[in-house]
């Protein structure tokens, strides 16, 4: 399982843009004191009765902090952001996942895997290689 080998004592930040089953998933993956910081519900968005979290009581099990977030609010930290974010990338602190396809033909499976989980972080289609 991906969480166990990348976070094998839990997950400390979770960003969530998804939510459903990925949010409901990483509720009872999280560290105990972990946070979520919540910015969207692309899952949710195009379905008329949304479905609920059945993980929620991981929030008060494991003190979890979740809270919603607008990039808008924050504006004005943008230029400290981009400087610290540069030199934890840099340090390699920060980790991140893309799920790679090649060929433009392969861009409308990948699209369809993104609705039903089959991807893992970020999806991209490579279609040229220059």
């Amino acid at each position: 399982m991906l969480v166990d080998k990348y976070f094998p004592q839990g997950i400390d930040i979770y960003f969530d843009n998804v939510g459903g089953d990925m949010l409901d998933a990483a509720l009872l993956n999280m560290k105990i004191h972990g946070r979520i910081a919540v910015c969207g519900m692309i899952s949710q968005q195009s379905i008329s009765d949304p479905k609920g979290i059945r993980n929620l009581s991981s929030l008060i099990y494991k003190r979890i902090r979740m809270q919603g977030f607008l990039q808008s609010d924050y504006l004005h930290l943008y230029p400290n952001f981009l400087e610290e974010v540069s030199a934890y990338y840099k340090q390699g602190k920060i980790l991140y996942f893309e799920d790679m396809n090649e060929g433009l033909e392969s861009a409308p499976a990948a699209f369809v895997g993104l609705f039903i989980g089959k991807n893992v972080g970020k999806q991209v289609i490579r279609v040229s290689h220059e």
